[in-house]
């Protein structure tokens, strides 16, 4: 049964870079705020080890302790937290209500910032190297395994933009394709097979990453001959997409065909007082850095609105 909670002046459902960042600016002026941490407290930095590219860190910093900072700092200024999971939402009036597994609060404004999911191969050696040498993220990662060998898997456009970033860092760029074609415009494709760097691995899907405390290496399988071919690399970099996690809010918010929110004034939804942030709505960028970047924006945005209230 739900307990009511009269009421957060503001809920941030996600605890990402986004929402944690949302949090603070709004404590900060005043507004009494509950972040919803979900099941994934800290977002996909979470799954990340040394982060380079967030300012404020000269010598790196591993993705869980920055989000423990970054946590630290809106619970020192204010915010509330509740480790839950949001199960149904109704914006439908106000006060907008959230339902989490245990509670259910009131609120004015909410800002949703619950991210994007990584899609991944399943693996259970994907799954064991996590953070090791496998990552969805070569923008994030990439700088560590400079003038190595790498494996990338996808063919879209992400896919190749990964590809052609990482051709300017690694020694070598395997794309790994389970078709003869890749799906990425035509534009990039060409960049791609113009790239000396890069080498297309057809028709093929990976059956297992290998290696035991980090990447040596990808078991590869031709899904027409049934060939069995072993690829060594340091890094393995998944781009088949990502999922945003975006469930919760179909039918109360308006979402895009690919199933990313729609923003429809700077950073508000089709719903007056409910705001979005970070990768839940940016299939772009995707860095931690836009993601607080948004969510100090969708704060200010809230802070606007119920200035006007």
């Amino acid at each position: 049964m739900c307990v009511r909670i009269f009421m957060a002046k503001a809920v941030v459902i996600g605890s990402g870079p986004a929402g944690l960042t949302s949090s603070i600016y709004l404590v900060r002026a005043g507004i009494d705020t509950t972040v919803i941490s979900g099941d994934q407290l800290g977002g996909q930095l979470i799954f990340t080890t040394d982060v380079e590219n967030f300012p404020g860190f000269p010598g790196g910093i591993l993705g869980p302790d920055l989000m423990t900072k970054v946590r630290e700092q809106a619970g020192k200024v204010g915010a509330k937290f509740l480790d839950s999971t949001v199960t149904e939402v109704d914006f439908r009036k106000q006060p907008f209500v959230i339902k989490t597994i245990e509670k259910e609060l009131t609120t004015d404004v909410v800002i949703i910032a619950t991210g994007a999911s990584a899609l991944w191969l399943g693996l259970e050696s994907e799954e064991r190297l996590k953070g090791k040498g496998v990552s969805a993220c070569a923008t994030c990662d990439g700088f560590f395994f400079k003038d190595k060998d790498i494996c990338l898997v996808g063919g879209g456009d992400v896919a190749i933009e990964d590809a052609l970033f990482m051709a300017k860092i690694a020694k070598k760029v395997t794309v790994i394709n389970r078709r003869d074609e890749l799906r990425a415009t035509h534009t990039l494709q060409q960049r791609a097979f113009n790239e000396s760097k890069i080498e297309f691995v057809w028709w093929s899907i990976v059956k297992e990453i290998q290696g035991k405390d980090n990447v040596t290496g990808v078991k590869i399988e031709n899904v027409k001959t049934r060939e069995i071919k072993k690829i060594p690399c340091s890094a393995v970099f998944i781009a088949i997409g990502h999922k945003p996690n975006t469930e919760v809010f179909r039918g109360k918010v308006d979402i895009l065909p690919n199933g990313f929110v729609r923003r429809v004034e700077k950073s508000r939804t089709s719903v007056k007082g409910v705001f979005v942030a970070g990768d839940v709505f940016d299939y772009e960028y995707r860095q931690a850095v836009t993601a607080a970047g948004t969510g100090a924006q969708a704060a200010i945005d809230a802070i606007r609105y119920l200035e006007t209230k």
